[in-house]
């Protein structure tokens, strides 16, 4: 049944939120569990679609996976099928990484082109270009990517042209079960990326540089089980932080590292939040009104364009004007579109925002075009004038897990309830 988020804005949120293992940390090491014929387990895992769909996804390629609260239990002693069809690869754009362990481990692979969210074209050709690099021989044809390696890999230099965080994954991963020693040149330099170097360490490769551009990985011919935590969520948790933020609330997050929130956290104090740090928490107060903040996405360890979104829902009602340059994907504003219909001033030029804060916001119907765009309807609901309606919520559950709960913990005025249709209006929210 089709649902829609009721959010009543104007109350201050205020208490503690722990984030959840990170998505975008959980999916790459799961796919790295194919390397092994062993056991694996993986804990702290959020409770999200994109999860299922990578179970399903590795369950047709011969994993035993089993979930329960929190944590999956990986196994495939081998591999029996290498396909990442269409279906799984549209549901899941990170479904593609699938391509380098197919290679790694059974020399062969057949992958659908990615779809994933409406942000941007996000082309492949940097992951292919790094395989090819490896001694892959890859060819597509009607919308697949064919990958062999009739010769078997070889470790050796790589080179990306720009710090693609999913390639870095898909070479990182690769490269771990090549014998020899791979140089990875241009490679990105995310928290997420580090966590999968730490599992495939303690799986067996040896990999030096993880969070600088130049990464050395030392293969192995077998790689053993392991049992690894997923690192807090950054994104989450500064989708809770600004939700303290927008409403003039007080709201401490943990669970995660500050350092890996460092750029997010030097644009809040700019918005006038005051900040305390511990070691594996951040308590935020808001002001009466924020602060406008210019700035530009960039790869880590600059402004996440994850965050984009974000940041702009919560500068439509700063004082002043922001001015958002996103720099990562050309197709990341679409939800400008959906803020403007709080009232919100913001005019796009290319890939550039000016948004020009307003004291008042009255509530919307809104939907949602992507996980982090939905999220920022969210807090826009939190603060605007009236009852804001928001739909196409699947977005909300591929990113976010428990978000009405921890939401509502804090002291908003929120439920999901049942829509009559997609389109009709919703009664009784």
């Amino acid at each position: 049944m089709q649902e829609v988020l009721c959010i009543t804005g104007g109350r201050k949120l205020e208490g503690d939120v722990r984030v959840s293992g990170a998505k975008n940390s959980a999916l790459p090491l799961i796919f790295a569990t194919l390397l092994s014929p062993e056991p694996c387990v993986l804990r702290n895992v959020p409770d999200l679609e994109d999860i299922s769909v990578t179970m399903r996804l590795l369950r047709s390629l011969g994993t035993k996976a089993k979930y329960e609260d929190h944590c999956i239990h990986l196994h495939t002693p081998e591999i029996t099928g290498t396909e990442a069809p269409y279906a799984s690869v549209k549901a899941l754009r990170a479904s593609f990484w699938v391509l380098g362990p197919l290679l790694a481990r059974a020399g062969q692979a057949q992958v659908s082109l990615p779809g994933g969210d409406a942000i941007g074209t996000r082309p492949v050709d940097l992951h292919i270009k790094g395989l090819q690099q490896l001694g892959a021989e890859i060819h597509m044809k009607h919308g697949v990517v064919h990958g062999t390696a009739p010769g078997g890999l070889q470790a050796g230099p790589v080179h990306l042209d720009f710090p693609s965080v999913g390639a870095t994954h898909n070479l990182l991963m690769t490269a771990a079960l090549i014998p020899g020693e791979t140089i990875l040149s241009g490679a990105a330099r995310e928290p997420e990326v580090v966590e999968l170097a730490n599992l495939l360490s303690a799986m067996g490769a040896e990999i030096e540089g993880a969070g600088s551009d130049i990464i050395i990985i030392r293969g192995r011919e077998r790689l053993k089980g392991v049992d690894f935590s997923v690192l807090g969520d950054r994104i989450e948790a500064v989708t809770y932080l600004l939700s303290g933020a927008v409403t003039a609330g007080r709201v401490r997050i943990s669970g995660i590292a500050p350092q890996a929130l460092h750029s997010s956290l030097e644009l809040l104090k700019e918005m006038g939040c005051e900040l305390q740090e511990g070691e594996d928490w951040v308590e935020l107060q808001g002001p009466e009104r924020l602060r406008a903040v210019s700035f530009c996405t960039a790869p880590y360890p600059g402004v996440a364009t994850d965050v984009q979104a974000l940041f702009m829902a919560a500068l439509t009602r700063a004082e002043g004007t922001s001015v958002i340059e996103e720099r990562v994907f050309e197709s990341r504003m679409g939800h400008a579109a959906e803020y403007r219909r709080f009232g919100a001033d913001i005019s796009i030029s290319a890939r550039i925002a000016r948004v020009s804060g307003k004291s008042i916001l009255s509530a919307a119907p809104v939907e949602s075009n992507d996980i982090r765009a939905a999220a920022g309807l969210v807090l826009m609901g939190l603060v605007a004038e009236g009852v804001t309606q928001v739909r196409e919520l699947y977005h909300l559950d591929r990113g976010y897990d428990g978000i009405v709960g921890k939401l509502e913990a804090l002291g908003a005025d929120i439920s999901r309830i049942p829509a009559f249709d997609n389109r009709e209006v919703v009664w009784g929210c």
